[in-house]
């Protein structure tokens, strides 16, 4: 690669990778479509500079393309596009993304993941090209892809991504029986799992879980809070109680209950009159029927479901082979051989998941796994 290409690949990482971060303000909160990130970016002898700035607008439109546009104004002519998901090539009641680009005049655009939307997938690049702009493909596609794979996943597999998250103690525990939540990890690692929370659609945890811990599931991160997303609890008889947690904040912060047809309905009716909203699942040799439950979920737009508990939620995941990403946070204490083992730990993660990313928050140790596409 002469030295002229490898600088405007060097440049088009730099500015690629700066899209990607700009992308996640409004993760989990563009409704059913995927948080993109757009940077408008010229050159006018003194280097390149960052002249728009767009991401997908709350609520899914307008797109992050219209965004960064509108913010550049007239200095997008002649400019570079920066976009971190192919621009879409589909009419509604206003113009694609990819003739909103030709009309503003930009003369290169660089995308990092490809759209496998049928109405989009390389019609997109199609529509610039054929305008005479020049499109660089694929720029950080393996990290545009990692981020948006609630979105894929959708799109791909018809269901939202799956992430089991687990706080382990050193000796592979996730608590003690009958002692509620106990603290396994540190605060640094507490913040991190909030930040997780904040870009999930959906928290799902069992009943056994919602029952034992009387957990919140919000954020709780200054300034975040209005990103709690859905709290779901799998309960097929209906058993959460009304006096807990969930049921007296579900007007505050949507609570889903996935109920099988045996469920009492006056316990049903009490729960719904607080705010519970209750979804009807079909029922498998005795348990929810996941897999359709994730349709439906993916049905309403809904992308990336983070599993926070417990242990027979997340086996019954694994055995569905529902689970896309495994987090896990170790603790550095042991809890003992009356504690509650963890269904997976480090050493025993399943066949098909590679490790993506390690590190250490205080005395904790954090690992993530994925299986990808």
């Amino acid at each position: 690669m002469a030295s002229s290409d490898a600088d405007q690949a060097a440049t088009d990482r730099r500015f690629m990778a700066a899209a990607l971060r700009y992308s996640r303000k409004h993760a989990g909160l563009t409704g059913t479509n995927p948080a993109v990130g757009t940077l408008i970016v010229r050159d006018d002898g003194n280097g390149p500079v960052i002249v728009g700035r767009g991401v997908t607008a709350l609520g899914g439109r307008p797109h992050a393309e219209a965004e960064a546009l509108a913010d550049a104004g007239e200095k997008a002519r002649g400019a570079t596009a920066y976009v971190t998901l192919e621009p879409c090539a589909h009419h509604g009641r206003t113009p694609p993304c990819a003739n909103a680009l030709v009309a503003a005049g930009v003369v290169r655009v660089v995308g990092a993941a490809n759209d496998p939307d049928p109405r989009v997938a390389g019609k997109g690049y199609a529509i610039l090209r054929a305008a005479g702009i020049e499109v660089v493909e694929r720029v950080m596609a393996d990290e545009a892809t990692d981020q948006l794979a609630g979105y894929l996943s959708r799109s791909l597999r018809m269901r939202p991504q799956v992430t089991l998250k687990f706080a382990l103690s050193a000796d592979g525990m996730i608590g003690r029986p009958g002692e509620g939540q106990i603290a396994i990890t540190g605060p640094i690692s507490r913040r991190q799992v909030h930040l997780m929370r904040a870009e999930a659609d959906v928290i799902v945890v069992g009943i056994n879980t919602a029952l034992a811990d009387d957990p919140e599931l919000t954020v709780r991160l200054p300034g975040l809070e209005s990103r709690s997303p859905v709290r779901l609890v799998l309960d097929r008889q209906a058993r959460l109680s009304p006096q807990g947690r969930l049921a007296r904040s579900a007007e505050a912060v949507a609570v889903y209950l996935a109920v099988g047809p045996e469920a009492d309905p006056a316990r049903k009716a009490v729960l719904a009159a607080m705010g519970v909203k209750i979804l009807a699942t079909d029922t498998f040799e005795g348990r929810i029927a996941l897999p359709e439950l994730l349709e439906d979920l993916a049905a309403q737009g809904m992308m990336n479901v983070m599993v926070e508990g417990g242990a027979e939620t997340a086996r019954n995941l694994l055995a569905d082979d529902m689970v896309d990403r495994i987090v896990i946070f170790q603790g550095p204490d042991r809890l003992g051989a009356d504690g509650i083992a963890a269904p997976i730990d480090r050493d025993h993660i399943p066949a098909g998941f590679r490790l993506v990313r390690e590190a250490r928050f205080g005395d904790d140790t954090y690992a993530e796994w994925t299986r990808g596409f």
